[in-house]
């Protein structure tokens, strides 16, 4: 590999974590780490560092959480580091221009999906979503787009039917901190070129609305198994005022009112086909499979879920 890079990194949640890690482990120097403002979380809503913040201060790394970068003296302090490049990876604040174009081989991006698919916010949700079979990791060379900047390198990750949010979440983020060191290795021997992203297959990721984490029974079985995958944990319904949290689902033949369960076992007609709601999480209790929500609390044949 290259020698050792002088490495500014930018992040905020668990997500980017194993590219920190990977960095480090591969004899990189991270001479700083940028992350979001600490925020308010927990029942005394005490301010607590974010995921990337807190394994920053474990490795004796100095941390910085502007909450601007566009200022002449925050582009500054960034400058005076004297980074070769810059690693980003859900970082949360858009990098302007004079931070792009700071270190010597400018700035690079892990981005969740196989670009141009799935720009945006929240690419591993709209991917499963979507019942997309394949996703991945792009590093990307970024440019003052929306995740418009020439390809360095990628690597495709199959999707399993089973597989959810969080399962695919950890499987990108592990992929994406052993992508990125091969790919700075790569562009500090300059053994690699970025190329420009196709025209064609553009799709944006928007963020999560909370509106829409409500099943909406009139959709079909399989869409709306996507969505239980592509929103977990938080895909829910409401059965005589609890509202229950649905962790796993899966198709199955039937058919009738939309929203109506079509036995006593959790069986709810959809759009077209059912929906067998295999794991719930009622409000205020745990994860349990159907028939022990059922014990508690039975949901009988032809009972309104809408």
């Amino acid at each position: 590999m290259a020698g050792k890079l002088k490495i500014v990194f930018m992040g905020t949640p668990d997500f980017s974590v194993p590219a920190l890690q990977s960095l480090l482990d591969a004899g990189h120097e991270v001479v700083c780490v940028y992350s979001q403002p600490p925020r308010k979380s927990g029942r005394g809503q005490k301010f607590r560092p974010g995921p990337v913040h807190a394994f920053a201060e474990t490795k004796g790394i100095e941390v910085r959480t502007p909450k601007s970068l566009k200022d002449d003296a925050e582009q500054q302090a960034f400058a005076d580091l004297g980074a070769d490049v810059g690693v980003v990876v859900a970082y949360g604040l858009i990098l302007p221009s004079a931070i792009l174009h700071s270190p010597r081989l400018g700035c690079v991006n892990i981005h969740a999906s196989l670009l141009p698919r799935w720009r945006g916010a929240a690419p591993i949700q709209r991917a499963l979503q979507a019942g997309d079979s394949e996703t991945g990791v792009t590093i990307m060379q970024m440019d003052e787009g929306l995740d418009t900047g020439p390809m360095l390198m990628t690597e495709a990750l199959p999707i399993p039917f089973d597989m959810n949010a969080q399962d695919l979440h950890d499987a990108l983020s592990d992929l994406g901190g052993r992508l990125v060191v091969a790919a700075l290795g790569s562009l500090e021997n300059a053994t690699i070129e970025a190329e420009p992203q196709p025209q064609v297959g553009v799709t944006y990721a928007k963020k999560i609305d909370k509106a829409e984490t409500r099943l909406d029974w009139s959709q079909t079985a399989e869409d709306l198994a996507h969505k239980v995958r592509g929103l977990y944990p938080l895909a829910w319904f409401e059965v005589n005022g609890l509202r229950v949290r649905v962790h796993a689902a899966k198709v199955e033949n039937g058919s009738g009112t939309h929203g109506r369960t079509l036995d006593d076992g959790l069986l709810v007609a959809c759009g077209q086909g059912a929906l067998r709601l295999t794991h719930v999480q009622p409000a205020g209790k745990g994860v349990m499979d159907a028939a022990a929500f059922l014990n508690g609390r039975a949901v009988p044949c032809d009972t309104d879920l809408n």
